[in-house]
């Protein structure tokens, strides 16, 4: 897609006495923070130019959800055209200069509907009318006013076909059927669908045509360990920028011959980490340069236009991660966010031809930068002599001595923690915990030697890699090891309860947060549109049929007789990814041996908490747990103003 489209998702007074600090550093310590303020919905998020950077749009609270408003440039009037009530809207993107499209789900199931109205909150369309049927963009076509190319599910909910349809009417026509194993399809610079990508779930294929008339014939095929991810065309459409680490171990940036399926050149690589990310200026027609991330987000510019407009803006805004988040279509008028590990940041607006530049907002205005706490990259070696990067976070005023500690692995579990702004690692070390967060074996952006050595791990090395991240702030003398818990979100949630079942000496207690408990019935109900991933799944995790005792024994529903530390659980009803019998079976295992676990389920939401209150109450009641079993700060209801 050629616009960005942008998903906001997810995606956490008495005063305890803290053994080990000093008086001075309580003192110093930042002031209890509402709880409220760290999860309550931003005051403006996700703005974004209209292609001829006249209007504004942005998403922003209204009856408690976010919803799209737009705002003309230089004037007051802020238009309201989205009225969702039950959820927030998902995303969103311009259409044309005077249509915006966006998409919602129900209930957090996922099955996006995609949307259009007018700038004026006029001619509402639903495109998608369609039950239990996912919407993708593949392209937003910028250069047609009136059509887009999306996938859709519809005639079969295991893959996706593709159709052009009018942003107007909702007319569409199906431009091609996916045989099956398509997982991707990509246009070229004029729209035109060129290239798929297919899965049989171990091995993927790249599928190339000179024109749509064509038929797609086979390029390459790999392994799905090694990568060849198209990203977009060269301006002559003639050959591709992908993401490739065929015969390296770092994904690195090449041009590629699509026809010839020959890898022409190298644009850029890392010698530490992978690189997936290239800029582009279609305008002028060149790449610009390429983002990656070592412990923070870093840029290597090849065009001197591009580095100085980076570098102007830096200097206007020192002391934080700049990003341009989105252009006008001639390139001349810019929006600008800011990012760093204790703000959510500001949007800002430059002029390339006047040169004006204005804050447009703050994005949490009600948090203090002086009060919250510095994330700093940390790394350690695992058992095994792996090194293990990661970020730890000490409560603002207070010494890295004898602290409570929340672990909080993350999720996926093949992605990875970033710095920057976390409202969950800021809430909880207000709260007087240090917080650890670790790229155990398998997190993305290390390579693929770091990712496949995570294969069938689960419960095993990746578990030992953040056993030996609480072991090693033991070790330091940063934990108090009687005052460790551990926190996750899906992954992290499996991991937390693997924690407490393999290793239930080491923490006092837990939060799992849509977590898998039993792999064996977790991969049986994933969603049909995984389905081409299955075999994949069984490679990388554990095959049904032939590892079942791997994957039982990996399972921790199985392993509740070993579990000692309190466990407190929350999970959407209708989650599609980790089904709500994953949490089920934990909260009946632990019944079955006497042991009350505190369980909350929301029955409207789905993989994580998106509505504001359901974060409300789900963080309020963290916070009470929590300060029970590691003796954190809390800020009752009575002592808030």
């Amino acid at each position: 897609m050629s616009k960005t489209f942008v998903f906001f998702g997810l995606l956490l007074v008495s005063l305890f006495f803290i053994p080990g600090c000093t008086q001075e550093a309580k003192q110093a310590e930042a002031p209890l923070i509402p709880m409220e303020n760290f999860f309550k919905n931003p005051q403006k998020i996700a703005f974004q130019l209209s292609p001829n950077g006249e209007y504004l749009a942005f998403l922003q609270p209204w009856e408690n959800r976010l919803n799209v408003h737009v705002q003309k440039i230089g004037e007051d009037k802020v238009v309201r055209v989205t009225d969702a009530t039950e959820r927030d809207i998902a995303g969103y993107f311009w259409a044309n200069n005077s249509r915006l499209a966006f998409v919602k789900d129900k209930g957090g199931d996922e099955n996006y509907k995609l949307y259009a109205v007018d700038v004026d909150a006029t001619n509402l369309k639903e495109l998608t009318p369609f039950e239990k049927v996912r919407v993708q963009i593949i392209d937003d076509l910028e250069d047609n006013e009136d059509e887009m190319i999306i996938g859709l599910n519809k005639r079969d909910k295991r893959v996706f076909d593709a159709y052009r349809i009018n942003v107007n009417t909702g007319e569409m026509d199906m431009i091609a059927q996916n045989p099956g194993n398509i997982s991707g399809w990509l246009t070229d610079n004029e729209g035109k669908l060129r290239i798929a990508t297919t899965t049989d779930g171990v091995n993927t294929s790249v599928l190339y045509r000179e024109n749509e008339s064509d038929d797609f014939k086979l390029i390459i095929t790999t392994s799905f360990k090694e990568t060849l991810a198209p990203l977009f065309f060269t301006f002559d459409d003639k050959f591709i920028y992908a993401a490739s680490n065929l015969g390296r171990d770092k994904t690195a940036i090449v041009k590629y011959d699509i026809a010839n399926g020959k890898e022409l050149e190298v644009i850029f690589e890392h010698p530490e980490v992978d690189v997936y990310n290239l800029l582009r200026s279609k305008k002028r027609k060149v790449i610009t340069g390429v983002a990656f991330y070592t412990d923070k987000r870093h840029y290597h510019f090849f065009d001197d236009t591009r580095k100085e407009l980076q570098e102007i803006l830096e200097k206007k805004l020192p002391g934080y991660e700049v990003v341009l988040s989105n252009m006008s279509k001639n390139e001349r008028k810019i929006l600008v966010r800011t990012y760093s590990d204790k703000s959510r940041g500001a949007y800002y607006f430059y002029n390339r031809d006047t040169k004006e530049f204005k804050k447009l907002v703050d994005v949490s205005p009600w948090l203090n930068e002086k009060d919250m706490a510095d994330m700093k990259p940390i790394e350690y070696q695992s058992r095994d002599g792996l090194t293990i990067h990661g970020y730890l976070t000490i409560p603002k005023g207070l010494e890295a001595k004898n602290l409570p500690v929340v672990v909080n692995p993350h999720g996926g579990p093949w992605a990875r923690d970033r710095w920057g702004f976390n409202p969950e690692v800021q809430f909880l070390a207000n709260r007087s915990y240090a917080v650890l967060q670790m790229n155990f074996r398998g997190s993305t952006g290390y390579g693929r030697n770091f990712w496949e050595i995570s294969f069938k791990q689960w419960g095993r090395t990746m578990q030992d890699d953040v056993t030996d991240g609480a072991r090693w702030l033991i070790s330091e003398g940063i934990a108090d090891s009687n005052r460790i818990g551990i926190y996750g979100g899906s992954y992290g949630g499996y991991a937390t309860l693997a924690g407490l079942a393999f290793t239930p000496d080491l923490y006092a207690c837990g939060v799992d947060y849509v977590g898998v408990s039993n792999l064996l019935t977790f991969m049986k109900t994933i969603p049909p549109y995984w389905e081409l991933y299955l075999k994949m799944f069984y490679e990388m995790v554990g095959d049904l049929e032939t590892e079942t005792e791997m994957l039982k024994a990996a399972s921790p529903v199985f392993h509740v007789d070993k579990m000692k530390a309190p466990l407190f659980i929350a999970q959407g009803a209708n989650d599609p990814r980790v089904n709500k019998n994953e949490s089920d079976q934990m909260v009946a295992a632990l019944k079955k041996r006497g042991i009350d676990v505190p369980y909350m389920v929301k029955d409207n939401e789905g993989h994580g908490f998106r509505n504001e209150e359901n974060r409300f109450d789900f963080y309020r009641e963290m916070e009470k747990f929590l300060a029970k079993y590691l003796g954190g700060r809390v800020l009752e209801e009575k002592d808030v103003n």
